[in-house]
């Protein structure tokens, strides 16, 4: 399950545990009200998280991905590595800075996140992420970097991340949108970047090449959002995935992030689980067959996926 991420060296694992789901009381996965039973409390969710951190750090989980934006997961991160005496030579960390958590722990707000990809955000969330996580952090990401938003072209901002590098700690950015193709074909011609994180999953692999491309130069690669905000899980009841799953004696979840991890140039797939039951399904992957074609019928074209998913309720 130990492998590296690209070119890095860097030790991960073939699945990754990202926090998205676990550091904020609301999420857009189908059905996270439900994941949640109501016990929404900073101590009720702090709790909840590190009981899933402990049962993928006993399945072999190493890579763990959180982000200033998700609510306190860097702090439920850093509390559950200190409470059970966790160094950097046993988990390997990556966080994302660019998004600014804003719901206040609320679920019924419009906003939940602010996104500002500008160098005084690079610093303050940096130097937040540092207190909280120290010398654990070992991939710093730009989140949803974009080629519009000018990050990968700003001079002052590229300087910093280059002298965030020169420590140790590697820089990556993350993807997000019908165009995440061109954010990473601009990255790969700026340079500087040691990993890419992209959804890629079988309604939405129009990724596929570009991902091929940065694996093929060096880079990391990760990838998120594999069941599509739960969209193929149980809940999502894609007939197709679901009868898949009943021929193979797996889960849709697993299969679904088994395809992902077929892929050639993925090096971690990410489970989004908010429980340990969720967890335990999805780490079916490391063991799943996918079948030739599984899906093929459902790719979305891009524009559509992502007007779907902007479509999803929190909670």
């Amino acid at each position: 399950m130990i492998t590296t991420l690209g070119d890095t060296g860097l030790p991960v694992t073939r699945i990754g545990l990202g926090l998205a789901a676990l550091g904020r009381p609301a999420y857009i996965n189908l059905g996270h009200a439900f994941d949640v039973e109501g016990e929404t409390g900073v101590a009720a969710l702090e709790q909840r998280a590190h009981a899933v951190l402990d049962a993928a750090y006993a399945s072999g989980v190493r890579y763990f991905d959180a982000a200033r934006s998700y609510g306190r997961a860097e702090a439920f991160l850093a509390s559950w590595l200190s409470e059970r005496g966790l160094g950097r030579e046993d988990v390997t960390v990556g966080s994302k800075w660019g998004y600014t958590y804003t719901a206040d722990w609320r679920t019924d707000v419009e906003v939940h996140e602010v996104k500002d990809l500008t160098a005084a955000t690079f610093r303050r969330q940096l130097a937040e992420t540092r207190e909280l996580l120290g010398d654990h952090l070992r991939l710093y990401q730009i989140h949803s970097a974009t080629v519009d938003s000018g990050v990968l072209d700003d001079a002052g901002l590229r300087s910093e991340l280059a002298a965030l590098r020169s420590t140790g700690v590697l820089i990556g950015l993350t993807t997000s949108g019908p165009r995440q193709a061109e954010t990473i074909e601009r990255a790969l011609e700026v340079g500087g970047f040691d990993s890419v994180q992209s959804t890629w999953n079988l309604l939405e692999r129009s990724v596929g090449p570009s991902l091929a491309a940065a694996h093929q130069a060096g880079l990391g690669v990760i990838v998120k959002e594999a069941l599509a905000n739960g969209r193929l899980t149980d809940r999502g009841a894609v007939p197709e995935l679901a009868a898949a799953a009943r021929l193979s004696g797996a889960t849709p979840d697993a299969l679904a992030l088994a395809a992902v991890l077929a892929q050639p140039w993925v090096d971690v797939v990410l489970s989004g689980a908010a429980t340990v039951e969720q967890l335990e399904s999805n780490l079916g992957a490391l063991s799943g067959v996918v079948g030739p074609g599984l899906l093929d019928g459902r790719v979305e074209d891009p524009q559509t996926y992502w007007e779907k998913r902007g479509e999803l309720p929190w909670n």
